[in-house]
């Protein structure tokens, strides 16, 4: 057995050195953006397309990722905004990517004062349309809830609402999800996914640059024990937002959904509640695609679409 012990330790030696290796050969990295000092801490801030001044001063688009998610999320949709003369901003959550780490609980209510803060530092001049996929659902409903003077409408992909929080399979989803956070956690700070570089980085589809940062981020420690405490805090978050007033429904809402996926019809249901709730509400669901798939370049489309019809039934004043 001790002989065993000693062969098993020496195996996950040499699969981490090896991994270690692989990121090394990579070389050194930059990533995009730049930094905003929101008050002795700083966030990484990526922007992209023209500002408002130069694009008729259409509204930016301002987009929140999901759970164990980070600006590099959005690359390949930043990168299509831009390409129809449309600005939009994404973020490394505190903790998350290459910004400095914030208070805990990471529950929504941390990560909205942030994203105030952040706002309020970068120059950035709403309304904005806010983006939000799976997880940051909660975190989009709460921001629009404490400033909606700053939200002109929303585009939601994937993205979960704080009603499903009472879904018996939202249980169900939580608990393993969790589960699997915390082994996430455990092995990025062991180094044991270091290895997994090259291959399970990525698995939205994106160009070079965010592929490379999302690689980057995937191995690192921090950033699952980040997103970790976030998925722990799930079911708070979603109490913080639940208390937030709903969407005005003025705002035009765009609901985008991979097409034949996710664990039942009802959640569908639940997700496409802010649509309908809206007057000027959009909904597609988009064959082919995964729950990270529909952020990539192949599919990423919708997501544009979901823009263009927010942006098309704007007021006069706003649009």
């Amino acid at each position: 057995m001790r002989r065993m012990l000693i062969g098993l330790a020496l195996v996950v030696i040499a699969w981490i050195a090896a991994g270690a290796v692989m990121v090394a050969s990579a070389g050194t990295f930059t990533p995009s953006g730049v930094y905003v000092d929101i008050g002795g801490r700083k966030l990484r801030l990526v922007c992209a397309g023209p500002p408002q001044a130069a694009n008729g001063d259409k509204p930016t688009v301002w987009m929140e990722a999901g759970a164990f998610g980070l600006a590099a999320d959005w690359a390949a949709i930043q990168e299509k905004l831009a390409a129809k003369g449309l600005r939009s901003c994404a973020y490394d959550r505190a903790g998350m990517g290459w910004s400095d780490p914030g208070p805990k609980p990471r529950d929504s209510t941390a990560i909205v004062e942030d994203l105030e803060k952040l706002i309020a530092a970068s120059g950035e001049r709403g309304p904005f349309i806010l983006m939000g996929h799976s997880m940051a659902g909660l975190h989009t409903r709460l921001f629009a809830g404490r400033n909606p003077d700053k939200v002109a409408g929303l585009v939601l992909i994937e993205a979960t609402t704080p009603e499903q929080i009472d879904n018996p399979g939202t249980t169900r989803f939580l608990s393993a999800f969790t589960g699997i956070s915390r082994i996430a956690a455990v092995s990025a700070t062991l180094g044991t996914t270091l290895p997994l570089y090259y291959k399970a980085g990525d698995r939205i589809g994106l160009p070079p640059q965010g592929s490379a940062e999302k690689r980057h981020a995937y191995v690192s420690g921090r950033h699952a024990r980040t997103a970790e405490n976030e998925v722990v805090n799930w079911r708070r978050s979603a109490g913080e937002a639940r208390l937030a007033p709903p969407y005005d429904p003025k705002w035009p809402v765009a609901v985008v959904v991979a097409g034949g996926r996710g664990p039942g019809p009802e959640w569908n249901d639940a997700r496409r509640v802010p649509e309908r709730a809206s007057a000027a509400g959009h909904f597609e669901a988009v064959d082919g695609a995964s729950h990270t798939t529909i952020l990539g370049q192949t599919y990423g489309e919708a997501a544009v679409r979901g823009v263009e019809h927010v942006l098309a039934h704007l007021p006069a004043a706003t649009r």
